[in-house]
């Protein structure tokens, strides 16, 4: 399968940058290019990516906004957004993850690193830069946004779900958890999939918030 990526960035040089090395490979396409969020929500509907590589500071609608809009959107579920800004600082990622993002990298990732990273947040998994721990997710507690889950909500779910479900929230891969839990990778994708539909949790990312906010997994 080829992978639709939506570009949005206000820097013409900068997109032209990042299309080039999307185009590089081969299960990579870009389907748009968009210079401000009011765009990029358009072209999220007119082109129905797999993901969105969204710029943060543009003018007008800025990228969390767009990022809230789309997320937002029954008719977008299936579309994922990386974010991608050059001010990595606490307060954007914890403003990424609420607005929905699914993943969070600075501008100055490796080239390689970007395109796996894509590849990882069309896969439906969550990504952040090594900058982005726990922690900073730990902190969205204090004002919860979003999908939330207080104590009780993981009663939905089995206790093998509820398992992974905190394995999930420590940053395990599903082929870790596989080998944590000694089962296949597809049983490990299986049970994460479960867990999300059952807590309505758009992907891993906002799995590991409600995995907080219901006192599964203490900061």
């Amino acid at each position: 399968m080829t992978i639709r990526v939506l570009l949005a960035d206000d820097q013409a040089l900068i997109r032209a940058g990042f299309a080039a090395l999307v185009g590089s490979a081969d299960d990579l396409e870009v389907v748009g290019q968009a210079v401000d969020g009011t765009q990029a929500v358009a072209l999220a509907h007119e082109t129905h990516p797999h993901v969105i590589l969204m710029d943060i500071r543009m003018p007008g609608t800025d990228g969390l906004s767009a990022t809230e809009l789309i997320t937002t959107d029954p008719r977008l579920s299936d579309v994922r957004v990386l974010v991608l800004t050059t001010f990595e600082s606490d307060d954007t990622v914890v403003a990424a993850l609420r607005a929905g993002a699914s993943g969070f990298l600075g501008k100055g990732v490796e080239p390689v690193a970007l395109l796996d990273a894509i590849r990882v947040v069309a896969a439906g998994e969550s990504l952040l830069s090594p900058s982005a721990t726990k922690s900073l997710i730990a902190r969205m507690l204090a004002t919860p946004a979003g999908p939330s889950a207080g104590p009780g909500t993981l009663d939905l779910l089995t206790d093998r779900e509820s398992e992974v479900v905190g394995l999930v929230a420590q940053g395990l891969s599903n082929d870790e958890i596989a080998t944590q839990l000694f089962v296949s990778p597809s049983t490990a994708k299986t049970h994460v999939n479960r867990a999300m539909t059952k807590l309505g949790a758009r992907d891993r990312a906002q799995l590991v918030v409600m995995a907080y906010q219901s006192g599964l997994v203490q900061p």
